[in-house]
């Protein structure tokens, strides 16, 4: 079975559990960038990300035995989060891993589902291949963050969204970390909306998966701090992602720090709510792009709002 149809199973069979978030042109960020833009405003999904939507793909399909035995994550604090709250509402017990690093207001919405929370690694791989171990040797289901067929299609679902929400646009700008929400999101459009160029962003702190794509590998390299902290780390060797985002995403950026920061601000001055820094980084690639290319019209997907606020205040100011 392609993806495509994969990404059509899943999006039928999460609707019972999810929100179909808003899909809507920003006259303000028009104005701003001179092009159309329209926003995929994922921060308003179940635990404040996209991540919901992998996680119910994953765990509905469960089988009774596999239910008993509970799962096991590993999340910076989305997907935990996510894994966390789908566990909850199905009636499944969940351990989820998360780096040293993580953010607190996110280790605090993993533990609010009563999830059991354990800190290991500093990095997003090593958190992962521990989670895994422990998921195996107690034979529990282990729901990676991104490398898992059924994650990646739940994912994908917000394309599905997109496409019948609002006309076709020239181009998509999505964070990147693993790459479970570009891969979907850019399988489907490949065959839904094949004119517009999917473009995927990563920080410059943590540009894995754009490194791996230009060298035709999965390579290790240490990530620096960021405020994208939702798409650092490293990835699993022979994530079932890296071909399908070889495939089909159109271009890959880097954005630095200052422009994720510029990004937030921007955002905080002319749209409501906070967003988390991953959003800024999609944000920044559509400003950068927008100065220098002719008008077009372009959706950003607002990946998540899970910021501390302490961090929103520091960057955005107030």
């Amino acid at each position: 079975m392609d993806l495509h149809t994969q990404v059509l199973e899943a999006s039928a069979r999460i609707r019972p559990y999810v929100r179909e978030t808003p899909y809507r042109p920003s006259p303000a960020l028009s104005q701003v960038t001179g092009w159309e833009v329209v926003l995929k405003e994922e921060q308003h999904q179940h635990t404040g990300s996209f991540k919901a939507r992998g996680a119910f793909s994953k765990i509905v399909r469960l089988a009774p035995d596999e239910r008993h035995r509970g799962v096991v994550a590993a999340s910076s604090g989305n997907h935990g989060a996510a894994v966390a709250h789908a566990a909850s509402v199905i009636g499944l017990q969940a351990k989820v891993y998360v780096p040293q690093n993580a953010s607190p207001a996110k280790v605090d919405k993993i533990r609010a589902s009563g999830a059991e929370v354990v800190f290991f690694g500093t990095d997003g791989l090593d958190t992962e291949l521990e989670a895994r171990r422990v998921a195996e040797a107690e034979g529990a289901v282990y729901v990676s963050p991104y490398n898992d067929w059924d994650v990646m299609a739940g994912q994908g679902s917000v394309a599905v969204e997109m496409t019948r929400q609002l006309p076709p646009v020239d181009r998509v700008y999505v964070a990147v970390g693993g790459g479970g929400l570009i891969g979907g999101i850019a399988a489907y459009l490949a065959t839904a909306m094949p004119a517009a160029r999917v473009v995927g962003v990563l920080p410059a702190n943590s540009p894995v998966m754009a490194e791996s794509v230009k060298a035709g590998h999965i390579v290790e390299m240490a990530s620096l701090p960021t405020l994208s902290d939702g798409t650092a780390g490293g990835m699993e060797p022979g994530s079932v992602t890296f071909d399908i985002c070889r495939k089909f995403v159109s271009e890959w950026k880097t954005v630095d720090e200052a422009e994720i920061a510029d990004a937030m601000r921007l955002w905080s001055a002319h749209e409501p709510g906070m967003i988390e820094g991953a959003a800024g980084v999609a944000l920044a690639a559509l400003l950068r792009d927008s100065a220098r290319k002719p008008k077009q019209r372009a959706a950003v997907v607002i990946c998540g709002a899970n910021v501390k606020v302490e961090t929103w205040r520091q960057v955005v100011g107030g």
